[in-house]
């Protein structure tokens, strides 16, 4: 995937049927409501401070775009092709159910130079899906994301770990099958549980059990090993700060941590590269790790704990890490001394 800029305006709620037990839009997206009539301002403001070095797209999230009015959706829609025309930005970027993908959709998407189709895919276990009252089965995920491939779109695979009746082997099998629907990219999203949510009142009632700061950095790194793997960039990990999350207001529980994201990478560099050491004659040797430059505090950890760690399981004299621009980016190399 090339970068680009997202002028992101999001549309809490607006359009989705279901009551998802997770969601809190509201305090997810930091918008309390959605008013149509604001998005031109919005997107005046957004554009005044874009330079324009990188492809720029308009990106409405937050809601179920392809489920809100006709009119309103096409009014949005058009209003981005203003800045399309006008050279600003050079396509648009939405997020949807998977069941609120068809033919005809697609059809009008692509009209509208909608370029990229972000799929709230969540699971693709449908026992997960159940429980999350979600209101669609996995089928109606690989049968949206084969459409969305179809018709020549860029396909994003969101999904969750943590959720009610998930498993970290649930939450693989996800992210695999993401990455067999031919994604582009993807996201991943710790649960955190919010507010005025179904699943608030399940964690009051014990019936489920919230992740912690350290399970939900292990359970994204399951899943983030799953694409980075199979060459599938993670555009996201971990939900965007915002007031309502870097306050404490509205979060009830979960393993919601600014530096999530960071922590996972750094879990997934260390299992690499413990993989690599373990097939080696480590004892009293010095360890050269080469690691993209983006990569290099992932790889030592927080504090310094994949040195320590590494250390003292391969019983290493030194561990070093360089910045090497030629390397692979998520991919550390480790030779000995």
């Amino acid at each position: 995937m090339k970068k680009h800029i997202n002028i992101p305006i999001f549309i809490p709620h607006v359009g989705c049927p279901n009551a998802c037990v997770f969601c809190n839009q509201r305090k997810i997206s930091g918008h309390a409501r959605f008013e149509k009539y604001a998005v031109r301002e919005e997107l005046e403001r957004a554009f005044s401070t874009v330079d324009g070095t990188l492809p720029t797209q308009i990106a409405y999230f937050g809601g179920s775009f392809t489920g809100i009015d006709r009119d309103e959706m096409e009014a949005l829609l058009r209003l981005a092709g203003e800045y399309i025309d006008g050279g600003l930005c050079e396509s648009v970027r939405i997020s949807t159910r998977p069941d609120y993908i068809d033919r005809e959709i697609l059809e009008l998407l692509r009209k509208y130079r909608v370029r990229t189709v972000e799929l709230g895919i969540q699971s693709t276990d449908d026992a997960v899906l159940r429980a999350c009252n979600r209101g669609h089965t996995a089928q109606d995920s690989f049968r949206a994301a084969a459409l969305v491939k179809e018709y020549g779109f860029e396909l994003i695979g969101q999904m969750m770990v943590g959720l009610p009746a998930s498993t970290a082997e649930s939450e693989r099998q996800t992210a695999l099958n993401i990455c067999r629907m031919g994604a582009d990219g993807a996201r991943i999203y710790p649960t955190v549980v919010f507010a005025e949510t179904a699943l608030a009142e399940m964690t009051a009632n014990g019936t489920y059990q919230p992740l912690t700061e350290e399970s939900s950095v292990l359970r994204a790194a399951n899943a983030l090993a799953v694409f980075l793997e199979n060459g599938v960039p993670v555009i996201r990990l971990g939900l965007q700060s915002g007031e309502a999350l870097e306050s404490g207001d509205g979060v009830v529980a979960g393993g919601y941590h600014p530096a999530v994201g960071e922590m996972a990478y750094s879990v997934c560099f260390r299992d690499m590269l413990a993989a690599s050491l373990g097939q080696m004659e480590t004892a009293g040797r010095s360890a050269l790790v080469r690691a993209h430059p983006s990569d290099v505090s992932k790889v030592i950890g927080q504090r310094g704990a994949n040195r320590n760690d590494l250390i003292g399981r391969f019983f290493l004299k030194e561990f070093r890490v360089v910045a090497d621009g030629g390397a692979v980016k998520n991919h550390p190399t480790v030779s000995l001394l």
